[in-house]
């Protein structure tokens, strides 16, 4: 036992620079977009003097934010660089998350190595169809939220209630919906340990109690108008879209670890039996609730609580049991095999993160050179425009291959029009932000190809743009001091 409870700090130290080395790392891109602008706010008011709702909306219900803020405050380190210091400390909190889960669920060293090594190798790789990856190779409240999850889920299955709360009440303070997840879970495992294993007892009572988890503001009513075109933009919300993969993907982790469960496997310790069980009901409602959800419009509204969620968590516990019992069985008397099994995964894993940012530095560390367009346009306007203007881009600009998916706020630190497609997963979520998002998104599709009177009437519907990049050639009698690499950069506030 003693064994089981020493961190290996050198060893996941290495691993934490294998998985950066692995799945790489981006500032500002896809969800960071949402979550970065808000923190660079609270560092420097001054920024962002239009449209703020659109990353505000998320960031006051974390104190994820204020802890990015407050960071770079304490350190003097530029908020790029608190960033990515963040975003290593909390590779390396995963990993000693994973840890704390395999050494209660596995005897053998073999087991917990060849889980984190696994791990590791695989921990950008997507949680079945639910849009999330298991950790993202950017920083987000969810790169917090998940190593603190596990932390949880540990204590939980120790029967450490004390630290299991606080756990779960720093979970909440950065991601209110995985708090509730884990109060779920919670409920199951309190029905799990007085049912002894059980399955059926668990789910009355589980669903019941999450009734009270719902916020206010859901009514039984069709999503119309624009927040209908937003919320369908997120077409994972609907399981009805789900192909026969991604239900494989799905039910096919329930069915390994009910077997895991029900096996008496070697090698594994009482904690293993109860984790593996756990996911069961956990997942099994979460279709049902998915499944009501999907059934009629009526239930539109309730769809952005998003319960396949679930299969976040479901997903890194599966990878973990999974690659221990493989450990256990096929490495005890072959210890290539763990070789064999993780070097394949991390090439697989690094050339997938190189195609889905072909055009970007597998590392982005701030200030680094790079060749990409976008990225250079963005770091032009951080520097030599107001901290005051307001942009207009493309609507559809996230799209564009050269972008790589960054973000203009995250990375130009200027306010922008809203976009379509990243602001509107914020809209599918707040609701009341679809009408603005709409008008301002319209207004912006096709901006590239916009000719001076198209600029003209922008700048009359929203008389605050003062400036606006395009991507290709500028209209002629616009003053565009920045013309590089395919981007035109040009004031439009004496239109």
């Amino acid at each position: 036992m003693r064994e089981s409870k020493r961190l290996p700090l050198l060893r996941l130290l290495g691993l934490t620079v294998a998985a950066l080395l692995i799945q790489g790392y981006h500032l500002g891109v896809e969800d960071a977009e949402i979550y970065i602008p808000a923190a660079k706010n609270l560092l420097n008011p001054r920024l962002y003097p239009f449209g703020r709702e659109f990353f505000l909306s998320h960031a006051h219900l974390s104190l994820f934010s204020p802890l990015l803020a407050v960071t770079a405050r304490v350190t003097h380190l530029s908020m790029d660089w608190t960033i990515f210091v963040w975003y290593m400390a909390t590779l390396f909190a995963m990993l000693v998350a994973c840890w704390q889960l395999v050494s209660i669920s596995f005897e053998s060293a073999r087991a917990r190595w060849t889980a984190l090594l696994v791990m590791t190798a695989v921990m950008a790789m997507p949680a079945t169809n639910t849009g999330l990856l298991l950790m993202d190779p950017y920083l987000t409240a969810r790169s917090l939220s998940t190593p603190l999850t596990l932390f949880a889920l540990a204590a939980l299955l120790e029967r450490q209630y004390v630290r299991a709360v606080v756990w779960v009440l720093l979970v909440g303070s950065v991601h209110p919906q995985m708090a509730a997840y884990l109060a779920f879970l919670a409920v199951l495992q309190w029905f799990q340990v007085r049912a002894r294993r059980s399955v059926e007892q668990p789910a009355v009572p589980a669903l019941a109690a999450g009734v009270f988890l719902l916020p206010d503001g859901f009514h039984l009513a069709p999503a119309t108008g624009a927040y209908r075109e937003a919320l369908f933009s997120r077409d994972y919300f609907f399981l009805y879209n789900w192909t026969w993969y991604h239900w494989l993907g799905m039910l096919a982790p329930l069915a390994i670890l009910a077997f895991f469960w029900r096996a008496k496997l070697r090698g594994v310790r009482p904690a293993f039996e109860q984790l593996s069980f756990l996911m069961i009901p956990f997942g099994l409602i979460s279709i049902a609730a998915a499944i009501v959800l999907a059934s009629s419009p009526s239930f539109e509204m309730f769809v952005r609580l998003q319960p396949l969620r679930s299969f976040h968590l479901i997903t890194i516990v599966f990878v973990l049991l999974f690659a221990g019992v493989l450990g256990e069985y096929l490495a005890a008397r072959r210890p290539w095999v763990v070789a064999a099994i993780v070097l394949p995964l991390s090439v697989g894993m690094f050339v997938a993160a190189r195609a889905t940012y072909p055009n970007s530095p597998h590392i982005e560390l701030p200030g680094m050179a790079t060749t990409n367009p976008w990225l250079n346009t963005l770091r032009w306007i951080r520097r030599n425009t107001p901290e005051d203007a307001v942009f207009a881009v493309d609507a559809r600009y996230f799209k564009d291959p050269p972008t790589d998916v960054h973000g203009f706020r995250a990375i130009a630190e200027r306010s922008s029009l809203a976009d379509y497609y990243k602001d509107s997963g914020v809209v599918s979520l707040f609701p009341d932000l679809a009408d603005e998002w709409k008008q301002m998104s319209d207004a912006t599709q096709g901006l590239n190809h916009f000719q001076h009177a198209d600029f003209v009437r922008l700048r009359n519907e929203y008389p605050q743009v003062s400036w606006t990049v395009i991507h290709g050639a500028a209209p002629s009698g616009m003053n565009c001091p920045y013309q590089r690499g395919g981007y035109a950069v040009c004031k439009i506030s004496s239109l």
